[in-house]
Parts: structure tokens; sequence; C-alpha cells
């Protein structure tokens, strides 16, 4: 991934998230979210309720994460899987903090949303 695509990502914007309904028609939603470079992952803090979550409850899910800007954007694609796991909630909600200048809402429920990320597309970044 190019130096200008990380610098990208580290900006504090929202993405949308795209993931598939049971019926495989998409449900697309804003999302804030962290990119972490060293792991090849990106993470979304959600509660297990939600459809972006009850959608990746089957095996072999697949998203895309979008960040954009004007006429900037990154596309991230990969499997995802829920994770509600103390400590793997814990480093989400560390690197949101980080990202975006404060804590995240703390709902009942949180989970953790990875995105083990196998292709990346863009345009002018």
């Amino acid at each position: 991934m190019s130096a200008a695509i990380e610098r990208f990502l580290a900006e504090p914007h929202v993405a949308t998230l795209t993931t598939l309904r049971p019926d495989g028609s998409p449900h697309v939603v804003a999302v804030r979210f962290t990119w972490d470079r060293a792991a090849g992952m990106a993470r979304v803090l959600t509660t297990g309720a939600t459809r972006k979550s009850r959608n990746l409850a089957r095996p072999g899910g697949r998203v895309a994460l979008c960040q954009a800007v004007g006429f900037r954007w990154v596309t991230l694609e990969g499997a995802a899987t829920v994770h509600d796991a103390p400590e793997r909630v814990a480093e989400g909600v560390r690197r949101y903090a980080a990202r975006y200048g404060a804590p995240p809402p703390n709902p009942p429920g949180r989970v953790v949303i990875e995105i083990a990320v196998d292709r990346v597309t863009r345009l002018n970044v």
C-alpha cells in the first residue's frame, strides 16, 4: 500500500461499510473505522444487534469499506468477522480514540468487526 493511501486512511473521516443481507441485497451504512497497517486489518465498532453484525454471522462474509472525500476515495475489501472478546474490543476502542480524538460510545453489547483486507482500490490517492 502506498504512503499516500496510508496518509489518507489516517485522516479522521467516516466511511461506508457494505455487507450483504441474507437475501443477497447490499446493506450500506456510514461508520467510523480504524486501519491497522501492520495487521492489514480495518476495525469497526458496533453492537451485535446491528444489521451489519447480523449480516456477518454467516461464515465467509465479505465487506467493502470505502472512505471518500470529494473525488478521492479508497475502498478496502476483505473477509470480516465479528468479535466480542474483551481484548479485541478494547483494541478497537484504543485505535478509535487515537484516530478520532475521543472515545467511542459504549453501548451494551459492543463488538468489533475485524476486516482482513485483501483488496484495495482507489482513485486520486
